[in-house]
């Protein structure tokens, strides 16, 4: 969670001129621009940049919630209650690993835009030792 956040972090930073990454469209490390991939840096910034909140906002309403005290009054001998309780761990746990899955996801898509918006200000900028008339 924490890599998400801080690569989100870094991008909004380091991104000061989101239009540069129109038509740049996404690439594996060493390969050539996939075909099928429809989607430019610029459409996956601004998705990036709008899925951040809605992270934020979900892991503040799962904090806010606190445990309700009608637990108390649940008898834990059940054979019943244990079987909820296993399919309850079971569900969560699935719900977990899945969101662990998109945030490694975001995080790669995420960090993949960060260095590439780095490389295409490396390319319009004049370098060391030329004079930039």
């Amino acid at each position: 969670m924490e890599q998400y956040f801080s690569a989100t972090q870094k991008m909004e930073r380091e991104v000061m001129f989101p239009s540069l990454l129109r038509g740049v469209f996404p690439q594996q490390e060493g390969a050539a621009p996939a075909a099928e991939s429809r989607t430019d840096l610029y459409e996956r910034y601004q998705l990036l940049k709008a899925i951040k909140p809605m992270v934020e906002k979900g892991l503040a309403s799962v904090a806010d919630q606190s445990p309700s005290g009608a637990d108390a009054d649940v008898d834990t001998s059940s054979d019943s209650n244990e079987a909820e309780d296993a399919q309850l761990e079971e569900r969560l746990s699935h719900h977990l690993n899945g969101l662990q899955q998109v945030l490694t996801h975001l995080t790669r898509d995420t960090n993949a835009l960060t260095r590439r918006y780095s490389q295409i200000l490396e390319q319009i900028s004049p370098s060391e030792g030329q004079p930039s008339w």
